[in-house]
């Protein structure tokens, strides 16, 4: 999942044979880029526990800080040596000549459209804007997306038959097909593993919690009020779990996201990329992601339980202590 993201975000993948330019002392370093973002989250959450350090100038006197300081630095300074190569590029090529250039060999990334991108003034986007929306892409991306393929993995070793439905279902649109490559319009020919998928976000949101700020007061319906300016802690988990939206919450039940049953709902009962206008940056590429790296592993691999059950930890992101253990077997 993270190199997929990584290769999304800066089309920096982990092989560095077709990589060249000014930036390539960086090219070979995606995974040390990723494992930066890794400590990065872990360090957040331990961060989170301590309230003594929730002071920045006491935090970066700690060791833990000083490592939060470094891997920072890390993956900006990654995110900053292709921005600025690829800012090269497009200024010495200029838009058209890179735009067919990536058309042709069909890498046009996030990095990419934000460089040739425009605020609402017709002014082009900086460097540093760049780095944030692209570090954003990473951040959110590339462990959720591993939790939630995760979860619905143990959720169709548990529930083989409807394992076996997804399976027919992707069989059946690739048939014809050599070899088995899934396109984007195929994604909208999979409601049943749509529909798999959907409900182990569900049952397992990859982020438990999210905070909004509140722009106003906010009424609650026993009549108490949360202040205008407070920040408040959304607990998806909860709303997922909530039996008086779903019934039997713990039951893992794919067919509640059958559109009929679904259009009956509100739209804030299934939530797990947040809400608002400030959710998810990248939600649409990670249901793409989730369900292709699912249909082609069920086309390839049978998937069965292991007899060690997960215990759900939540920190940034959803986790098993221990990891979720799954066995699989090829499909002849």
């Amino acid at each position: 999942m993270p190199s997929i993201t990584t290769a999304a975000a800066s089309g920096v993948s982990r092989s560095p044979g077709n990589r060249t330019g000014s930036w390539v002392t960086w090219a070979w370093k995606p995974s040390e880029y990723i494992t930066a973002i890794m400590e990065l989250s872990a360090l957040v959450v331990k961060r989170n526990n301590q309230f003594f350090r929730y002071k920045d100038f006491l935090y970066f006197l700690t060791p833990c800080g000083r490592r939060f300081h470094r891997a920072c630095r890390l993956v900006h300074d990654f995110t900053d040596a292709v921005i600025q190569e690829r800012r090269r590029t497009l200024t010495s090529q200029g838009v058209d000549d890179f735009l067919q250039a990536k058309a042709k060999s069909k890498t046009l990334d996030f990095i990419d459209v934000l460089l040739l991108s425009e605020d609402k003034n017709g002014k082009e986007l900086s460097d540093e804007d760049i780095r944030a929306e692209a570090d954003t892409f990473m951040f959110g991306g590339h462990d959720t997306t591993a939790s939630g393929l995760s979860w619905v993995l143990y959720n169709l070793a548990r529930h083989p038959e409807y394992q076996e439905r997804c399976r027919q279902e992707v069989q059946e649109l690739l048939k014809d097909r050599e070899p088995k490559e899934i396109e984007w319009d195929d994604l909208a020919q999979l409601p049943f593993l749509t529909m798999c998928l959907k409900e182990s976000l569900r049952l397992h949101p990859p982020i438990p919690t999210f905070a909004r700020g509140c722009t106003q007061d906010v009424v609650l319906p026993d009549s108490r009020v949360i202040p205008k300016g407070n920040v408040c802690n959304i607990n998806i988990f909860a709303i997922h779990h909530n039996p008086s939206v779903w019934p039997d919450p713990e039951v893992y039940d794919p067919f509640r996201f059958d559109p009929e049953n679904a259009q009956k709902r509100s739209p804030m009962a299934f939530i797990p990329f947040s809400a608002g206008p400030r959710n998810c940056i990248g939600q649409k590429f990670a249901m793409a992601e989730m369900k292709v790296v699912l249909a082609l592993t069920l086309l390839r691999f049978r998937i069965l339980p292991d007899h060690r059950e997960p215990r759900r930890t939540p920190e940034i992101v959803l986790r098993a202590e221990d990891g979720l253990w799954l066995r699989v077997e090829p499909l002849g």
